[in-house]
């Protein structure tokens, strides 16, 4: 379409840079981990204490 105002390479990469390092930032704090510490059962220990 000869209308259109012509693209060039630099700003192509720009807009992929940004779509890029949105997409990065999305996945990182999107992305919920399950902790160690949540699944480990704990034992209830008993004082020894003689007071």
């Amino acid at each position: 379409m000869p209308q259109m105002a012509p693209l060039n390479w630099l700003s192509l990469m720009l807009f992929f840079l940004m779509i890029l390092t949105t997409f990065i930032i999305l996945n990182y704090y999107i992305y919920q981990y399950k902790s160690i510490t949540s699944t480990m059962t704990s034992y209830p220990t008993r004082n020894t204490w003689k007071w």
